[in-house]
């Protein structure tokens, strides 16, 4: 990846805070609702840093273990947070308990069980969103939206988990209805969650570099970007 000038940065920056603002206001929702998650996988401290001093607070990481090189020894700035966003094994989890702010991919009833063990023992209560694969894609990660009650009626019995509400990653597609159905898909299972379990769910994440834009109009309040911002 080469590296980023300071302008090149503040200037790809500034166009999605612009395409975030416009979408929200497309929808007629507050931009203030939206906060981008800009992904750093492949990405080195340098750049992150330089990020972060142009007003970036929001990371995520795919992998443990490449965070752990980045972040163990040198944490973000306090008001800065670490948001797992990719897949997370069982035997990750004591160290993704130890590092990340928010976990995005909890995707199955182990997990949640490992996770609040894992919280327990270090005295913390870790916000989380559950994963769904709305697509219903083979290779894709996630509960299937019939699962979902179960997996959020499991992580409400966790006293060291908080449920922040739902993520989901769309199919790879211009087709912009196949996109819109999958967000929608998403925010209509959250609302009927919401309603089910008497609980807030105000975190939808979801949308890319390729369909934030989308995603906002259908609902998310976490996007998550990386290569308009930091290249392939």
């Amino acid at each position: 990846m080469r590296t980023l000038t300071v302008e090149e940065l503040a200037l790809r920056i500034e166009r999605i805070e612009r395409a975030i603002a416009a979408a929200a206001d497309r929808a007629g929702r507050d931009p203030g609702e939206v906060r981008l998650v800009a992904v750093t996988k492949g990405v080195d401290r340098r750049t992150i840093d330089l990020a972060y001093r142009l007003g970036l607070r929001i990371f995520g990481e795919n992998r443990v273990q490449e965070a752990m090189q980045k972040f163990a020894s040198e944490p973000l700035p306090p008001d800065a947070s670490l948001h797992l966003i990719g897949h997370l094994q069982s035997n990750k989890v004591r160290t993704a308990v130890r590092l990340f702010t928010m976990i995005h991919s909890v995707d199955r009833s182990a997990l949640v069980t490992e996770l609040e063990r894992r919280a327990a023992q270090l005295g913390r209560r870790v916000p989380i969103l559950v994963q769904v694969n709305v697509s219903r894609e083979p290779q894709k990660h996630g509960c299937a939206p019939e699962e979902a009650a179960e997996l959020v009626q499991h992580a409400l019995a966790s006293s060291h988990l908080e449920l922040r509400g739902l993520m989901t990653i769309a199919p790879l597609t211009t087709d912009e209805e196949e996109l819109r159905a999958t967000f929608r898909g998403l925010r209509r299972l959250r609302d009927e969650l919401r309603d089910r379990f008497g609980i807030a769910l105000p975190e939808l994440s979801m949308g890319m570099t390729n369909d934030f834009e989308i995603a906002i109009e259908e609902g998310a309040t976490l996007v998550r970007i990386g290569r308009a911002l930091f290249g392939d």
